[in-house]
């Protein structure tokens, strides 16, 4: 299961991960060893230039990624089962993305993170985006951990 479908049902909303969000990306963030992985296809509508994937939903897939593997590593460190309480959901402090080459529209993109540094509340996760595994977009995610409470109704 993806650590997104454990986001606790007052913090699952978000547009591009939150599973219960009806019009939102449903990014969903997997580990992969010792790297987190995530599979998307844009949708023809998400189109920047003909034929090209439109900048901010590749954003968005860094954001969502890089804050999802924020999440699955607090549980790991922690030596705790995703989905534990207190539940571990981070939000985005900071959001830098590098575009490397223009993301051609009409396959799947995969994007790896992995885990810079864990401090506190803090996590930094650098994140690359991949169109037919080539680099096309990296990332560094500042994430903080929200607290207790936080995100109390939609």
């Amino acid at each position: 299961m993806a650590i997104q479908d454990f986001y606790p049902e007052n913090l699952a909303y978000c547009f591009g991960c939150g599973r219960l969000n009806e019009h939102g990306h449903h990014f969903r963030t997997e580990w992969d060893g010792d790297e987190t992985v995530t599979v998307f296809t844009p949708e023809p509508w998400h189109i920047a230039l003909p034929g090209f994937v439109y900048g901010g939903v590749i954003a968005s897939l860094v954001d969502c990624h890089s804050t999802g593997t924020a999440a699955a590593a607090a549980y790991r460190a922690a030596g705790r089962e995703p989905g534990s309480e207190p539940a571990f959901r981070f939000v985005t402090g900071s959001l830098h993305v590098d575009y490397l080459k223009p993301t051609q529209l009409g396959g799947s993109l995969t994007v790896r993170g992995r885990v810079k540094e864990m401090k506190g509340r803090k996590v930094v996760v650098e994140s690359t985006v991949y169109a037919e595994g080539v680099a096309t977009a990296r990332g560094e995610v500042v994430a903080v951990q929200v607290p207790e409470g936080f995100g109390g109704g939609v």
